[in-house]
Parts: structure tokens; C-alpha cells; sequence
């Protein structure tokens, strides 16, 4: 029994969903999402909410409920409110900055990385120091951002690189520590 799949998502006001030929398509404003259903899987719409369901009790039908639920959950969140990364960018001489569509970090190496923005994606910086990553689709938004934080990696000794807002370093103590 998935806990997870056979809960309801509910369906906001201004975001309308269907279901043709077993595509789930997600829309508010001019923001769209889609998303392929297994075939196992079978939804249903009916009073402003999603139900999911699956074919049979299979173990791949199974473990595919709650995945399916959870996938369509995030493209309506993702379609009427966006998803959000924050990343830091510690160190000296350490910077980031928007050219157009494309962020440059200069991270020390010996030269500056460029990545493109992807399509659906908005990279902003703020003073140097903070990239914001906004997006519909929190796939997108979480690859691209790792990404950015692959460049540079946070140093375990003085915690210079880029990293996530929310994460917390632990520093190591040199070779000098007792």
C-alpha cells in the first residue's frame, strides 16, 4: 500500500491539468508541464483534485504509484508557484555574474566558467556572491544547480566553493590540530 499515491492533489485555483493519451499536462498563465504516465498507472480527476491509481499490484506498479503521484504534485506546485535554489559563493576573490544568458563564476581556476542558462530557467546573482535559480520544474531546478555547485565544490579546510544556502560545513582542522 503506497501512503504517498493514494493520497489526493489537490488542483488550485487558475491551474487547469488533463489528461490525453496518458500525458499529464500541467498550466497556469503560460507556464506548462507535462509528464508521460506509465502505463501501469491510470489517474482520475473529478471536484478540483487528482487521484492516482494503479492497474494492478504488480512490485514495479507499486513502486511506481507514489513516484507518479508525487511527480504530478510537483508539476502543478511547480506551474502555480515555482521552484527556488539559492547558492553561495564563498571565497576570495570568489564572484559570479550574469552576460547575458550566461552565468560566469570565476572560482579560482585559471579561467572564468561559463554555463548557459537552460530553457525554463532563471539564474539570477545578487552582489557577487548569491545565485538564485527559479524555475516550474524541480527536476530542472535542482540539476542546474548542482551543476553550479559542481564547478566548485565547498573546500573541506576553509570551506571556500559554492554551496547551498541551507547546507552547514564542517571544517576540518589542518595538519597543525591536536
Amino acid at each position: 500500500m503506497s501512503r504517498i499515491g493514494n493520497k489526493p492533489i489537490m488542483i488550485p485555483e487558475g491551474v487547469e491539468v488533463s489528461n490525453k493519451d496518458g500525458v499529464i499536462t500541467a498550466k497556469c498563465g503560460n507556464t506548462i508541464l507535462t509528464q508521460t504516465l506509465h502505463p501501469a498507472i491510470s489517474v482520475e480527476m473529478k471536484d478540483n483534485q487528482v487521484f492516482v491509481k494503479r492497474d494492478n499490484d504488480s512490485k514495479e506498479s507499486r513502486s511506481l504509484h507514489g513516484l507518479m503521484r508525487s511527480l504530478i504534485n510537483n508539476m502543478i506546485i511547480g506551474v502555480k508557484e515555482g521552484f527556488t535554489k539559492v547558492l553561495e559563493v564563498t571565497g576570495v576573490g570568489y564572484r559570479a555574474q550574469m552576460d547575458g544568458n550566461k552565468l560566469v563564476l570565476n572560482v579560482g581556476l585559471s579561467y572564468p566558467v561559463e554555463i548557459v542558462q537552460p530553457e525554463g530557467i532563471t539564474l539570477t546573482v545578487e552582489n557577487q556572491n548569491k545565485i538564485t535559480v527559479k524555475g516550474a520544474d524541480k527536476q530542472l531546478v535542482g540539476e542546474t544547480a548542482a551543476k553550479i555547485r559542481g564547478t566548485r565544490v565547498p573546500d573541506a579546510y576553509k570551506g571556500k566553493g559554492i554551496k547551498y544556502d541551507y547546507e552547514v560545513l564542517r571544517l576540518k582542522e589542518g595538519k597543525t590540530g591536536a
